[in-house]
């Protein structure tokens, strides 16, 4: 990988489809890691899904790099109401209506006898999860109206953060290992607090998710401003790209620390965008990919209510204890009806939701540099 000099950079091209296409990979992991909880396959049957919750921090880092992507070429940040709007319609849609269809469910369980945890359904949780705001401060629990949706009120808390972001993104860009540097020592001091108060690494910060993502957004962004600097031959890229996505593999696989995961995410990332400079087709560029990969935030938010009503009613209807393990065929009816509905509340609530709220809350005169950024404002991210 050669390395331009000086402050050249090369730019990415608009769309970088490996970043897309790999967000269906990074959701699945997540699914499956939440399922192997309660499937009777054998313990090396998991590996590395044991740490595929991890690909949250992937996804951490990734806002932060595709974010830079969209908003950050020119030399100032992009109108704040404008990008709130306009990450606010790529995330609520899916959100809300998945809120609402829980609402529904936990009202209408008891008339079906399904008994419900005490306390874990209350108003308050419920108001925090509308306004994303459950992962703002330490808790005793996660607020568990939609568990997976801990990390979007982290990814909000980023969005609403994202001047400080792009200020400090755009004064260094022409040094994005410094980005880099202060991103890493960030991550080391929370994490040290988050030793010390809570007794558990930054990776394990769910309740107090926000922590989590200031480091990993910042390092999005300084790998962003590197790979400007780097043209590489797609012999290079793709040899990156493997090499990279093995070492990451591998960590997941052999139970190193979850910091060393974090820290092995961030290349990846990067490797992957550069096959898009480099110009080298990939299956992550294939249609059905892509579909998977815009798909995939649908999937993330969706799993763990229908992994709910599906063992709720199982119990109900089957009268098996709450603790019962699924088998090879109960895992693949849920995991088809999983994707299934992902894909339905992509197609039929998150696309057009998103359409509505930007015609309402965007500008009716959008000039060039804006709509181009809108081309590519939903690519990679969020989880």
């Amino acid at each position: 990988m050669s390395d331009s000099t000086g402050s050249v950079r090369v730019p990415f091209p608009d769309v970088l489809d490996p970043l897309t296409g790999v967000r269906f990979f990074l959701a699945l992991g997540v699914v499956l890691f939440h399922f192997q909880l309660y499937w009777t396959l054998p313990p090396e049957s998991a590996g590395l899904l044991n740490r595929a919750r991890l690909g949250v921090d992937v996804f951490f880092i990734l806002s932060g790099f595709i974010l830079t992507h969209v908003y950050l070429q020119g030399d100032k940040a992009p109108s704040y109401g404008r990008f709130l709007a306009a990450r606010f319609a790529r995330i609520y849609p899916a959100h809300l209506f998945i809120l609402l269809a829980m609402l529904g469910l936990v009202l209408v369980a008891p008339v079906f006898g399904i008994g419900l945890e005490p306390g874990r359904f209350n108003p308050i949780h419920f108001v925090e999860t509308l306004l994303l705001i459950q992962a703002w401060y330490p808790r005793e629990t996660t607020v568990l109206w939609n568990g997976p949706s801990w990390s979007l009120s982290a990814e909000w808390f980023a969005y609403l953060a994202f001047p400080v972001y792009a200020w400090l993104g755009l004064l260094l860009r022409s040094r994005p290992w410094v980005l880099i540097g202060v991103a890493v020592v960030l991550f080391s001091a929370l994490d040290a607090f988050f030793v010390t108060t809570f007794g558990k690494g930054l990776p394990r910060a769910e309740d107090f998710g926000i922590l989590r993502i200031v480091p990993e957004f910042l390092l999005g962004i300084g790998l962003y401003f590197l790979g400007l600097r780097w043209s590489p031959s797609a012999r290079v890229a793709i040899v990156a790209a493997v090499g990279t996505t093995v070492v990451l593999l591998v960590f997941m696989q052999v139970g190193v620390d979850d910091r060393v995961i974090v820290a092995a995410a961030g290349p990846f990332i990067l490797s992957l965008a550069l096959l898009s400079k480099a110009g080298v087709p990939t299956f992550l560029s294939h249609p059905v990919a892509l579909f998977a990969g815009e798909a995939s935030f649908a999937l993330y938010l969706v799993h763990i209510p229908i992994l709910m009503v599906w063992r709720n009613a199982a119990q109900a209807f089957t009268g098996w204890p709450g603790n019962y393990r699924m088998g090879v065929i109960e895992l693949v009816a849920l995991l088809v009806l999983t994707l299934s509905a992902a894909a339905a509340i992509h197609v039929f609530v998150e696309r057009p939701g998103r359409g509505w709220l930007r015609r309402r809350m965007g500008p009716q005169h959008v000039d060039p540099a804006e709509a181009r950024r809108t081309v590519r404002s939903d690519q990679g991210e969020p989880l």
